[in-house]
């Protein structure tokens, strides 16, 4: 909190100061460095379910494709879980209840003990999807012996699943999706207040129901409830559609004063805010969760994809859906940005600039510039990869356009598509060199074919220019975020 007030009254001192002097004022560095991640982080994963542990680990869980077992793994990094080993915790019955479709398992710490929340149909039975509950004392859940705690008793016995639970204002609750036929088809994201971990009280509510054209495609879904509480709100997203390219994330919104079991209390977003991209080659991203980077300061989305769009019957028979990260950014309303699905590999980073903290490099009409208050995440963001001509250089990839780099033309900086020239190749690549201003935490990059030039803004664009000045050096420097 103390960074962040921080980097606001540098901004109003920077403000004040181009205002009196003419001279920007600098920044702090940013509360929120960046974080990248290689994905995809593991095949065959979906739902994935992370939990951060004040032991140091992180635990992952998610559903495997033979729906007939729960795994996890553990590591001290949330890249250390891609080669994480993992162990089988717990296996479906022979026969009856919890026999089938084990589905969306989620692992949490409460009250000393671990539980993990799951899905499962009857081995006579296999769409007779309920919410189940284990537990375990063990310090270590992945060596621990795990008691079932049974079904999650609802007062409509229908189907439902996707179970989790999180705790506001010290009431602690269950969220999860359910088809009540008395409302229609599908199913719809429930709510209620919890008396112990495997057991609710009161009535539930419900409070969303799919409605728009982007939450019935295929199929009538509101699922997979994960919440996030950040900046005086109750955020909670939910995957919608049939779990082909068609899966996407909504969100609902609460005031973290408000009655979350008012139903009027929440708000639906009207558009999905996390979607396919074809650009990237990623589709159907849904059932996420959220955890937060190794030194606190990020905000992480989990969730599941796959790399292609067609899928030949049924998509829960197609076993290609694979667990992915990428950060979270904030706008400047206190909304979560989620962006889009970034492609494969290393994940993008935003650039702020050190003078003018509010403001990010983006691209406009292919032209590089800085603004404040991107709100099309992707255009701010950028992959920072091998330069493509060599020599110890980087590069710097659009997230929105693969393919496309920063490079400078006549000195003008632009986002284009690599045309394989030697000419291109030399204008978008850059030697990564520590902050002109600030050598600690900021970053400049010097041209790679004109030596001693730096990308830097001038009236908020960007060009390639000598940074042989103060004021030069400042505009050349940025953070990574």
């Amino acid at each position: 909190m103390r960074r962040l007030i921080a980097r606001v009254v540098t901004a109003v001192l920077a403000a004040l100061a181009v205002l009196t002097t003419g001279t920007p004022a600098h920044a702090a560095a940013p509360a929120s460095p960046a974080v990248t991640f290689t994905n995809p982080i593991a095949e065959q994963r979906a739902d994935p379910h992370i939990y951060k542990h004040t032991d140091g680990y992180y635990y992952f869980t998610a559903t495997v494709p033979a729906y007939d077992k729960i795994v996890m793994r553990r590591a001290t990094t949330l890249q250390g879980l891609s080669t994480a080993a993992e162990t089988t915790i717990w296996t479906k019955h022979a026969s009856g209840e919890m026999g089938a479709h084990i589905w969306a398992p989620e692992i949490h710490f409460i009250d000393g003990k671990w539980y993990v929340y799951f899905a499962a149909g009857a081995s006579n039975d296999i769409w007779k999807i309920r919410p189940y509950v284990l537990e375990t004392s063990a310090a270590n859940p992945l060596t621990g012996t795990w008691t079932e705690k049974g079904r999650i008793a609802l007062p409509l016995d229908t189907f439902s699943l996707d179970a989790t639970t999180f705790v506001h204002n010290g009431t602690r609750y269950l969220s999860w999706a359910q088809n009540d036929p008395a409302v229609g088809d599908g199913t719809n994201i429930y709510l209620a207040r919890m008396s112990s971990p495997w057991t609710i009280t009161g009535s539930p509510v419900m409070i969303s129901r799919p409605t728009n054209a982007w939450e019935k495609v295929g199929h009538t879904v509101n699922e997979g409830p994960a919440v996030i509480q950040k900046n005086g709100k109750v955020f909670m997203t939910f995957s919608a559609s049939a779990t082909d390219s068609n899966y996407c994330l909504g969100l609902l919104t609460a005031n973290a004063t408000a009655d979350l079991m008012n139903p009027a209390s929440w708000t639906k977003n009207p558009n999905p805010v996390f979607a396919s991209n074809a650009a990237t080659g990623q589709y159907g991203p849904g059932h996420n969760t959220f955890t937060t980077s190794e030194d606190g300061k990020s905000d992480i989305l989990v969730y599941h994809d796959r790399d292609y769009k067609d899928i030949s019957g049924d998509p829960l028979n197609d076993p290609n859906r694979r667990t992915r990260y990428q950060k979270l950014y904030w706008n400047a309303d206190g909304t979560p940005n989620f962006g889009i699905p970034v492609a494969d590999g290393v994940t993008p980073v935003r650039f702020s600039s050190y003078n003018f903290p509010d403001r990010y490099i983006r691209h406009w009409e292919f032209r590089a510039k800085i603004e404040p208050n991107v709100t099309n995440l992707a255009d701010s963001q950028f992959r920072v990869v091998t330069g493509l001509a060599g020599s110890g250089t980087v590069s710097l990839e659009s997230a929105n356009y693969p393919g496309y780099y920063l490079r400078h033309k006549n000195f003008e900086v632009w986002v284009e598509k690599d045309d394989g020239t030697a000419t291109f190749k030399n204008d978008a690549s850059f030697h990564r060199r520590a902050g002109l201003s600030d050598t600690a935490d900021g970053v400049s990059f010097e041209s790679y074919n004109y030596p001693g030039r730096y990308l830097r803004h001038y009236d908020y664009l960007l060009y390639v220019q000598p940074a042989d000045t103060t004021t030069a050096k400042a505009d050349a420097t940025f953070y990574a975020e």
